[in-house]
């Protein structure tokens, strides 16, 4: 008997103890819950809400100014008119030369950041001269430049007319330079950062690998090529990614500087969008536009994100 009622007692401890896990952890998780639910309540409304809604509307005609009872559902039709739009289609052709940025951007870091990791003294003010464009106003930039780039009384023309050059190209102004502005205007603005990048990269290799190529004799050619690059490479993925999904959310150098002109030439798919669903008041077409845009967006992650397990090295 004094077994049994000792195997009892054991029993009913050990089913208390698991009782007061349970509620503790229940307790533990509604606190947790508790304190994360203003941020989920946050996306829900600001980000989930606005994506499921894009979603919808791009199958539907409605203007901002019509009651919501005038919502009026078109199937694709929108996506169908979008690929007849000769706007639409220019500014895909823009956003995909656009994209030649990204790796030039990569290159002009990579060059710098393996300057100023070797061969560079006060490296701190270099890292800070090159990062000030990144973290400043891209407004306070787009002015600068659009009075650098000033057909007649711009500085950079005023040095080429004086080099010899009797016409110099009219940059924002030209239809044939206007987009090549505004890309060199990225460019400049993205070398601070992918460099900062770069540097944190080039300090994470082993010095001893770089000791052994010296004493078998590789050139500075053969240790970027065999070393640098192959230990880069998640860094440099890193930025191909984000440098390619930032080429597709260019908005503010368009706005001030050319407002997607002259001609069309620097019309951005954000921009299209912009003027869509808020000059135009067509948030169908809009919608489809964005629905569009996160379709190439995601598209191109999926295919890097396959393609790197060729070339990216952890």
């Amino acid at each position: 008997m004094n077994v049994k009622t000792e195997l009892t007692t054991s029993a009913k401890v050990v089913e208390t103890a698991k009782k007061q896990k349970f509620k503790k952890e229940k307790t533990e998780n509604l606190a947790g819950l508790l304190f994360v639910s203003p941020m989920l309540i946050g996306v829900s409304i600001l980000v989930l809400l606005p994506i499921f809604a894009t979603f919808a509307l791009s199958f539907a005609e409605w203007s901002f100014i019509t009651p919501l009872s005038q919502l009026k559902w078109v199937g694709f039709d929108n996506f169908t008119r979008l690929f007849e739009d000769k706007v639409f289609l220019k500014s895909l052709l823009n956003n995909a030369i656009f994209i030649l940025t990204v790796p030039i951007c990569m290159m002009i870091s990579l060059v710098l950041a393996i300057t100023i990791d070797r061969n560079v003294f006060l490296k701190g003010l270099f890292k800070v001269a090159f990062f000030m464009p990144y973290i400043s106003s891209v407004v306070a930039i787009a002015v600068v430049w659009q009075v650098l780039f000033h057909p007649s009384a711009g500085p950079i023309n005023q040095v080429l007319m004086s080099l010899g050059i009797d016409n110099p190209p009219k940059w924002i102004a030209d239809p044939n330079f206007a987009l090549i502005s505004i890309m060199m205007i990225q460019i400049w603005v993205s070398i601070g950062f992918n460099m900062i990048i770069f540097l944190a990269g080039l300090q994470n290799i082993p010095k001893d690998l770089y000791e052994a190529a010296d004493i078998d004799g590789a050139n500075a050619w053969v240790k970027f090529k065999h070393i640098t690059v192959p230990m880069i490479s998640p860094t440099s993925f890193f930025l191909f990614i984000t440098g390619i999904i930032s080429t597709f959310k260019v908005f503010d150098l368009v706005a001030v500087l050319t407002k997607g002109g002259p001609m069309h030439s620097t019309s951005m798919i954000v921009w299209n969008l912009y003027e869509t669903a808020f000059v135009n008041l067509k948030i169908g077409s809009a919608s489809a536009m964005a629905v569009v845009l996160f379709v190439i967006v995601f598209g191109i992650t999926i295919i890097q994100w396959l393609g790197q397990k060729k070339w990216v090295n952890y």
